[in-house]
């Protein structure tokens, strides 16, 4: 006797593509949908696709022009800090020279007086 009943394991799934199950109720609305109306739904899924591209595009050209301007006003700032730090320095080199000049002098006068000469 031959035993034509074949266990769990060996029946292979009709619905069941590359390992993955493909549900029947996908399968039913393909089947009798018009085509016209799932070409409508491709149709649809295209256009929203490209409008989330289209608002991506945007957001990333918004986005640069942000980070453009961002680096403008940093370098500005960082201009007109280096002004001022620059103007500062200058000042206190100026100080310092005549501060050297005036000890120079000072030591200058001093040596006179302690050596006795006028």
């Amino acid at each position: 006797m031959v035993k034509e009943e074949k266990t769990n394991e060996e029946v292979v799934n009709p619905l069941q593509t590359e390992g993955r199950m493909v549900s029947e109720e996908k399968q039913k609305k393909i089947m009798v949908q018009p085509l016209p109306q799932i070409f409508d739904e491709i149709d649809e899924s295209i256009r929203a696709a490209d409008a989330a591209a289209k608002n991506a595009r945007e957001a990333a050209e918004e986005a640069r022009k942000a980070g453009e301007k961002a680096a403008s006003e940093a370098a500005r700032v960082a201009a007109e800090a280096i002004a001022k730090v620059e103007k500062v320095a200058k000042e206190a080199k100026q100080l310092a020279e005549l501060l050297n000049s005036a000890l120079m002098e000072s030591a200058s006068t001093l040596e006179k007086r302690l050596s006795g000469k006028r």
